[in-house]
């Protein structure tokens, strides 16, 4: 592991998810884990009062998280299989209170975005909140299924959801191992 990712780890991904609104006792998805970057800082906020569900396509991402969450001796965390991408994983509707959406959306193609949104509507509470790291935008290394959107056209899709678009956020944050400049932008459920 290297320095940056450790950091992370070890403090910088806590102080991170404090300073975007992640608290204690709070049930969070994070969809498309990868090997969980987001999800192991954001399990040490919600505590052991709270949950984070880990979303992903891939076991060998999962099983890495896992190994890493043993590591830290975390027991909130719960892994989640998701072979379609589409957020149909069979939670309760309302029952959860954040969902992060870091550096997954280049994946996903429009259309597929939008059943995701409504997905994502239907499993926050009143009053969640949806938190997205649009990573490889036009204007942000583009790649793929966001090279052509800026972030604008990014909140307007969202909005489209019937989410209301809050505010933007920027800060250093990991992304490939790596600390590097981000932002985040923060969406609540109408």
């Amino acid at each position: 592991m290297n320095n940056d990712l450790t950091k992370w780890f070890n403090e910088g991904g806590v102080h991170f998810f404090k300073n975007i609104g992640i608290e204690k006792g709070q049930h969070l998805l994070d969809f498309g884990c990868g090997s969980g970057y987001y999800t192991i800082p954001a399990a040490k906020i919600v505590n052991t009062e709270g949950k984070v569900y880990a979303l992903d396509k891939d076991w060998n991402a999962l099983n890495e998280l896992i190994h890493q969450a043993e590591k830290e001796g975390l027991q909130n965390i719960v892994p989640i299989i998701d072979q379609s991408g589409m957020l149909d994983i069979g939670l309760v509707d309302e029952s959860i209170d954040v969902i992060l959406f870091f550096d997954v959306l280049h994946f996903i193609d429009q259309e597929s975005r939008e059943y995701i949104y409504k997905n994502a509507y239907k499993l926050l509470k009143a009053g969640g909140w949806i938190f997205v790291f649009p990573k490889h935008c036009k204007s942000d290394m583009p790649l793929w299924n966001l090279e052509n959107m800026e972030l604008e056209n990014i909140i307007k899709e969202i909005e489209n959801e019937n989410f209301k678009f809050k505010n933007k956020y920027s800060e250093k944050l990991i992304h490939d191992e790596n600390y590097e400049k981000g932002t985040i932008l923060f969406f609540s459920k109408q």
